[in-house]
C-alpha cells in the first residue's frame, strides 16, 4: 500500500440533501492539524484506487473514470456518450427510474455520470451509515443500467432542448465553430452534446452498445475521500467494479495537430460579439507544461492581474473581461483566448488580444511578474482541496494524466523551479509567428 501526502485542508460534502446539511451543522467542518495521506489500495480482485482516509465527518466521496469519452461517439450518433451519462442513473437492476431516484433521495445518496472528450466520469456521495446500500446502487448503475424506453425518451427530450438552445447561444456557437475549424474531421470536432437531430435518432440499443464499449476495467481510475478504511474500500471496489468486463471495444483515436490561421464570423442578433482565439497548446505530459501554465497565468488566466485583463478591460474598457486558458486534451493541446465586446469594437478587441500574444512571444514577462505569478499559483493551490469531492476529482485527474501519487508533494516545487528563461522559451514555442484561428459570433458589424 503506497502513501504520499497533501496539504492540510478542510473537508466538506457535495451531497445536497437535508440530512447531510444537518450533519454539517452538527459536526462542523474543522481543519486538519497535519498532512493527509494518500494510500494506493488494491482490492482482492485487482481493482486499484487512491484513498484519502479521514473520519472527521461521516461522509464518503468516490470519483472514478473510464477511458473513452465523446470521441467514441460514432459518426452520425453525436451525443451518444452524453446520453449514456444522463441515463445510467435512470433505473438499474431491479429498480426502474422512479424507484432508483426515490431510493437515492431516501438514503441521501448522490450518484452521477458525465463525459468529456477523452474519458467517461462517475461519482458517488454518501454517508457512512448508508454506505452498503449506496454501494449496491452504484454497482447496479455501473453494471446493470436499464435504459428503459420512458427514461431514455425523457433524457433525450431534455438534451434535445439544450441542443436547440445552443443553436442560438453565442458562446455555444463560438465554441462549436472553433472546434470545427481547428479539428476538421477528427472526432474532437463533433459536439459532445450532439444535435437535436442526432440525439433524437439514438436508441436504447445504441446505449447498451456504448456502455459495453466504454464501461470496462481497463483504464479505470478511482479516487476516494472520507470516512472509510482501506479494508472496507477493497470490498466496495470488488462489489462495484469487479463484475465489469476486463476490456471494452474502444475505437482508436489519433493524435492531431489542430489547424490554425482561419477566420470565422457568424452573424447573430445578440447584444455583444463573442470572440474566441485558438492557438497551439500543450498536452499534459509535455515537459514544458508547467512553464506554459505560469506563462498563461501572466498572459490571461490571472484574472485581475493578467495582461489580457489589464489591456482589454482596464486600459480600454473593451470588455468586462478577457482571458486565456490551456486545454490539454489527450490527443491535442490548445491555448484559447476569449472575450465579449460591442460589435463595433470587436476588431479592436481582437487586435489588442493579438498584441498581447505577440508581446509575450517577443518580450516575455518581467522578473517581478514571474515571481508574482508563481506566488499566487503556489499559494492558491490548497483551495483545490477544500472539499472531499474536489480532492476525489483531483485523485482521479492525477491518475488520468499519469502524474504519480507524489504529485501533490512535487507540484509547488515544480512551479517554483520555472525560470524566466523557461517562460520566454515556451512563449516563443507556442506564440511566435503563430496566426490563431479567430471566431467571432455576434451582430452585423457595419
Amino acid at each position: 500500500m503506497t502513501k504520499t501526502t497533501i496539504f492540510p485542508q478542510f473537508f466538506s460534502s457535495l451531497v445536497f440533501f437535508p440530512l447531510v446539511m444537518v450533519l454539517f451543522v452538527t459536526f462542523g467542518l474543522t481543519g486538519f492539524a497535519g498532512a493527509v495521506e494518500i494510500q494506493k489500495v488494491t482490492s482482492e480482485k485487482g481493482i486499484e484506487a487512491w484513498l484519502v482516509e479521514d473520519h472527521t465527518v461521516p461522509i464518503i466521496a468516490l470519483n472514478f473514470s473510464f477511458e473513452g469519452g465523446s470521441a467514441q461517439d460514432p459518426e452520425g450518433k453525436e451525443g451518444l456518450t452524453r446520453l449514456l451519462a444522463a441515463t445510467m442513473d435512470e433505473g438499474a437492476g431491479d429498480l426502474d427510474s422512479e424507484a432508483f431516484q426515490a431510493r437515492m433521495e431516501e438514503l441521501a445518496v448522490s450518484i452521477s455520470f458525465s463525459t468529456g472528450k477523452d474519458r467517461f466520469y462517475g461519482s458517488l456521495r454518501t454517508l457512512t451509515p448508508t454506505l452498503t446500500e449506496a454501494a449496491r446502487l452504484l454497482a447496479m448503475a455501473v453494471n446493470e443500467p436499464r435504459f428503459d424506453a420512458d427514461a431514455v425518451e425523457r433524457m433525450k427530450t431534455q438534451l434535445s432542448a439544450q441542443a436547440r438552445r445552443n443553436e442560438s447561444d453565442p458562446d455555444a456557437i463560438a465554441g462549436r465553430s472553433l472546434a470545427e475549424s481547428m479539428f476538421a474531421s477528427h472526432p474532437y470536432a463533433r459536439p459532445t452534446l450532439g444535435t437535436d437531430e442526432t440525439i433524437n435518432g439514438l436508441s436504447a440499443r445504441d446505449l447498451s452498445v456504448q456502455h459495453a464499449k466504454i464501461v470496462a476495467r481497463s483504464g479505470l481510475t478511482i479516487g476516494v475521500v472520507g470516512a472509510i478504511d482501506a479494508q472496507t474500500l477493497k470490498s466496495l471496489l470488488d462489489d462495484v467494479f469487479a463484475p465489469l468486463a476486463e476490456t471494452g471495444e474502444l475505437v482508436a483515436v489519433s493524435d492531431l495537430e489542430p489547424e490554425f490561421g482561419k477566420e470565422v464570423y457568424q452573424e447573430l442578433p445578440v447584444p455583444q460579439t463573442t470572440i474566441l482565439l485558438g492557438l497551439p497548446g500543450l498536452k499534459r505530459d509535455d515537459p514544458d507544461y508547467q512553464a506554459a501554465y505560469v506563462m498563461n497565468h501572466i498572459l490571461g488566466a490571472g484574472t485581475f492581474t493578467s495582461w489580457m485583463y489589464e489591456e482589454v478591460r482596464e486600459k480600454r474598457g473593451l470588455s468586462y473581461g478577457a482571458s486565456t486558458s490551456l486545454s490539454p486534451y489527450r490527443h491535442a493541446g490548445l491555448l484559447i483566448g476569449s472575450a465579449a465586446t460591442k460589435a463595433d469594437r470587436a476588431g479592436e478587441t481582437v487586435e489588442v488580444m493579438l498584441d498581447q500574444f505577440r508581446r509575450m512571444a517577443t518580450d516575455g514577462p518581467s522578473a517581478e511578474e514571474l515571481n508574482s505569478a508563481k506566488q499566487f499559483i503556489t499559494g492558491s493551490y490548497p483551495l483545490r482541496f477544500d472539499s472531499s469531492g474536489k480532492i476525489a476529482r483531483q485523485l482521479v485527474a492525477l491518475q488520468n494524466s499519469d502524474l504519480g501519487i507524489d504529485y501533490f508533494d512535487r507540484r509547488n516545487s515544480e512551479i517554483e523551479a520555472v525560470t524566466l528563461d523557461d517562460v520566454k522559451r515556451v512563449a516563443k514555442r507556442l506564440l511566435a509567428e503563430k496566426k490563431p484561428t479567430i471566431v467571432m459570433v455576434g451582430p452585423k458589424q457595419g
